[in-house]
């Protein structure tokens, strides 16, 4: 019986995006797992991302709230806004009441990671204070345990915490995942989707 992943992510600038193949390319070497890699709508116009320098060019899919009960694990990833989650994914999740009335969540496997400008901005927050809205559809949460080695380096500047995976993308967006965050994101992927096989029995 196969079981189902999907890593939901939301992106401006493609550090996000990054790091949700990097998740879902984790999830795929679990035998047995499928994973999908899908996006959330942008919320700001056309015009306005243009202007900003939004990566627009993004290859995966639109999601939609209503599939997300097709999942056995739901790995989610978002850049900090003030350190909390961005307002497109919000968005997104502030769509799914029709799901939370009937418990159409309750017991799948909820994830997240993450991204900052700075070391210190926000990537931990923004994880905690999303716990509420899994916890609100009866979702069982799953972070990066310390077995994750990376996460624990002194060596060079990096994301990644017990509640998820994270990078550091710097003030002008002028850094990309680094190789030890992108293991830790595919760390995660794979502890996930194995956590939701034996879940699913």
């Amino acid at each position: 019986m196969t079981t189902k992943v999907l890593v939901l992510y939301y992106s401006s600038y493609g550090h996000t995006e990054t790091m949700a193949w990097a998740v879902a390319e984790g999830a795929r070497s679990v035998e047995g797992v499928e994973a999908s890699v899908k996006r959330v709508p942008e919320t700001v116009p056309e015009e306005i991302a243009r202007q900003f320098h939004f990566k627009l060019d993004q290859k995966a899919e639109i999601a939609i709230p209503e599939e997300l009960p097709e999942y056995d694990a739901i790995i989610v990833g978002c850049p900090t806004r003030y350190g909390g989650m961005a307002s497109q994914m919000r968005a997104f999740w502030d769509r799914t009441g029709s799901l939370w009335a009937k418990g159409a969540l309750i017991g799948k496997v909820a994830s997240m990671f993450t991204s900052s400008a700075t070391q210190h901005g926000g990537n931990e927050t923004t994880i905690v204070t999303a716990l509420p809205l899994f916890l609100h559809h009866g979702m069982i949460y799953v972070g990066l345990p310390y077995s994750c080695a990376e996460q624990m380096t002194l060596d060079e500047i990096a994301g990644g915490s017990p509640y998820g995976a994270s990078t550091i993308a710097g003030s002008r967006g002028e850094r990309s995942p680094s190789e030890r965050e992108l293991s830790m994101a595919r760390f995660q992927g794979r502890h996930v989707a194995e956590i939701a096989k034996r879940l699913k029995g």
